[in-house]
């Protein structure tokens, strides 16, 4: 299974040695695999990069982390390519700055989705998603507009199974309400709302933990006031599909990656704080959906805020630099 072919390196994750990490990662990636983290570190130089850029930094600014999973699954999407999908938490004592965030001096934690394209054994590409905002907020220094939904420490699945193997007859249902749901979402605002039939698809008590920046949302109503809403009134044009989406599902989890797998255009009054514009953008969303008698209970949902206010020309680490540093005085 290709969940098995990253045991190793999700083991010294966890356990965590600089020295066995880095070993691991060469013997799990191809020397050429495609690496795409979220912004600022973009595309990384396979898995030399991902050490370099991005691991051993986090490693420094908290000397005893630990990679922490909440669900594991894997499965093929519609081409037959085989992914896996990790969700979790990188948590340690947070004692140096990362990306100039400065260190707390207690635990931090940091949700991360990551996806893995695995061909024979080793990982030819990486999409992952890292919540940096998270952190921002952590260390007091988070310069963007407010959540309107709840933040807090999102937790694992409900029903602590985020494990596979999973049911594989399950798998093909789980996909089918899924990809449903989305093309019904779809449908608004060129259609009336009910048109996204959101009743039939997700539990009356659902829970959507979206990223650090958007927050939590319980429900419908929780989903749509918190998140849907703002979304749809401020990126009505979005279209799926800029790039290309991989979905896949394992017993009653289903998971989407894709880099981008979104187009939009800001506009109404904005979004999050971001003022309208007409430049047209992209938005990466890796997702994990876990379903409960044929129903969405459980979504996290991650999402690059910080690319998506870089394509509007806004630095959100350079505004938190400000933030940290202060104005220089020559008394």
């Amino acid at each position: 299974m290709a969940a098995e072919a990253l045991l190793g390196l999700r083991r010294a994750l966890y356990d965590w040695s600089g020295e066995e990490v880095q070993a691991a990662l060469h013997e799990v990636f191809a020397p050429d695999a495609v690496v795409r983290l979220a912004h600022p570190f973009e595309d990384l130089d396979g898995p030399t990069g991902l050490w370099g850029d991005a691991l051993a930094p986090l490693e420094y600014a908290m000397p005893d982390i630990e990679r922490r999973e909440t669900i594991v699954i894997s499965g093929d999407d519609e081409n037959g390519e085989r992914w896996v999908g990790c969700c979790g938490y990188y948590t340690g004592a947070w004692v140096r700055p990362f990306l100039d965030i400065p260190g707390t001096g207690h635990q931090a934690v940091m949700r991360f989705h990551e996806f893995f394209h695995v061909v024979d054994g080793q990982v030819v590409e990486m999409q992952a998603l890292w919540d940096l905002p998270e952190l921002m907020m952590q260390a007091g220094v988070w310069p963007m507009g407010p959540s309107i939904g709840r933040e807090l420490h999102v937790p694992g699945p409900a029903t602590q199974d985020g494990f596979g193997p999973h049911d594989a007859a399950m798998s093909a249902q789980s996909l089918s309400v899924v990809q449903s749901m989305g093309s019904d979402m779809g449908k608004h605002p060129t259609e009336p709302a009910e048109a996204m039939n959101l009743e039939r698809y997700w539990h009356p008590k659902f829970s959507w933990y979206g990223p650090s920046g958007i927050g939590t949302a319980r429900g419908i109503p929780g989903f749509r006031h918190n998140h849907q809403i703002p979304f749809l009134n401020a990126l009505p044009d979005r279209v799926g599909g800029s790039g290309r989406s991989h979905f896949f599902a394992e017993g009653n989890y289903v998971g989407v990656t894709g880099w981008p797998n979104m187009s939009m255009t800001v506009s109404g009054d904005g979004w999050l704080g971001i003022a309208p514009a007409s430049t047209p953008i992209t938005m990466r969303s890796l997702d994990f959906w876990r379903l409960e008698n044929g129903l969405i209970r459980e979504n996290w949902v991650l999402v690059d805020l910080l690319h998506v206010w870089h394509q509007l020309g806004v630095d959100v680490l350079a505004r938190m630099r400000e933030l940290v540093t202060g104005p220089s005085y020559s008394f």
